[in-house]
């Protein structure tokens, strides 16, 4: 996930746990601590967004053809 126009960068697992988390050096300074906070929290949104849309999309591929009942979802 990225935010700040990628000034702040996250990278989670497959389970949503933080894995790696990159702030531009620029962003240091004490006067914008709340900023950096915000665009850390911005940032991991962003990766849990992107997590869950491509969990749906691996799951809609293995599911593919396989005799669901209508309106089943996989996982329950």
């Amino acid at each position: 996930g990225v935010a700040g126009g990628g000034m702040v960068k996250v990278t989670l697992n497959g389970k949503g746990y933080a894995k790696r988390v990159s702030i531009d050096r620029t962003l240091m300074k004490p006067d914008d601590a709340e900023i950096v906070e915000d665009l850390v929290a911005a940032a991991i949104n962003d990766a849990k967004s992107k997590l869950e849309t491509r969990a749906a999309e691996e799951m809609k591929s293995l599911t593919a053809g396989l005799p669901l009942p209508p309106g089943m979802k996989l996982p329950y």
